[in-house]
């Protein structure tokens, strides 16, 4: 096997246009599983929307102001529709039930995007592992791997089938074969009350040489698929929903202040210690897009036009940090008395 390559994010140019905002009609909701709800967006005035790619997500507007993110899982080339789909989360930060609870269909909503951090790269085959609603961006690199003809498995864990989205799509995919070879092993739907966790030592030892292992869903899953890919040397990728307790934390007692540019504005505003940069921007520049305010969703993604950053996210890769180009302005702070932002 390969040497380790751990990504959480791959990486991704903030362009001005994946920044803009644009009004999106909610054409249809519809149930996909138990909890499980798909929205279809569309142009309200019928138009074409921006090409995306398996691994993309939209920042998403809620009514209240809340901003999440979803990944697309609708097919790449309806170029007159994205689709997302949402698990309510009982006890998550309110934007799930604000979705499941609001009549949106009908209605316009605000959308960033799309933006990819979890693109998928080119390989001879494919693992796939999902947990609960981490099917979404996996159903479209499934397509895709599909479309190039590649080898690739999907092993789907869920706590039930009737909670598991999309399974009779994938199921159907894995029965297509590739190059005429009988698929019908490729799908190994796992609920959790039927045969209890995903067995990754056991798909990992399968896996062959160059296989490339893409996973997304809850916390437990992925930090088990990291060790254990870790400890075999084989290359991961996998996406975050939520914070993984990685981190790097920020030492109060050594913090000083530090002078942040907007450079649209031309404001220049203090940071103190104690302060983050979002909250010291809030003060002049109330709209910047932010969710999750810990590192780990890439909302607040900024470029950095001048100085150094002090990167406390988990989304940048250590190039990606090296080379001080953006940095997510929620957790970050500054290297050099002055930090010019694109903002």
């Amino acid at each position: 096997m390969s040497m380790t390559v751990m990504m959480e994010s791959a990486p991704e140019t903030v362009s001005d246009a994946s920044r803009d905002l644009r009004q999106l009609l909610v054409k249809t909701a519809t149930w996909e599983a138990d909890g499980v709800l798909s929205l279809r967006l569309v142009d309200p005035h019928g138009g074409e929307l921006p090409a995306w790619e398996p691994g993309a997500h939209l920042d998403l507007v809620l009514p209240s102001g809340l901003v999440r993110q979803y990944s697309l899982c609708g097919r790449t080339d309806d170029r007159r529709a994205y689709t997302i789909a949402v698990l309510r989360e009982v006890d998550g930060r309110g934007g799930s039930r604000e979705v499941h609870e609001t009549a949106l269909v009908g209605k316009t909503v605000s959308v960033r995007g799309p933006r990819n951090r979890f693109p998928l790269e080119d390989a001879p085959r494919y693992l796939f592992l999902a947990g609960g609603i981490g099917i979404t961006p996996i159903l479209a690199m499934i397509r895709e791997a599909e479309a190039r003809g590649a080898d690739w498995r999907l092993a789907y864990g869920g706590r039930s089938r009737s909670t598991m989205a999309f399974v009779d799509e994938l199921v159907e995919l894995g029965r297509g074969g590739v190059d005429g070879v009988d698929g019908v092993d490729r799908v190994d739907i796992v609920a959790q009350d039927e045969r209890g966790l995903l067995d990754l030592d056991a798909l990992l030892e399968q896996a062959e040489p160059g296989t490339a292992v893409y996973c997304c869903g809850p916390e437990g899953l992925l930090a088990a698929a990291e060790q254990r890919c870790g400890d075999r040397g084989i290359s991961l990728h996998l996406e975050r929903f939520g914070a993984s307790g990685a981190a790097e934390p920020v030492d109060d007692s050594a913090e000083v202040s530090f002078e942040v540019e907007l450079a649209r504005s031309g404001c220049v505003v203090t940071v103190p210690p104690g302060c983050s940069i979002l909250d010291a921007v809030r003060d002049v520049a109330p709209d910047v897009m932010t969710s999750c305010e810990e590192g780990f969703c890439g909302t607040c993604e900024t470029k950095v036009l001048e100085g150094v950053p002090d990167h406390h996210d988990t989304i940048l890769s250590a190039k990606e940090r090296e080379r001080g180009q953006t940095m997510m302005i929620c957790v970050g702070r500054s290297k050099s008395p002055r930090l010019v932002l694109d903002l």
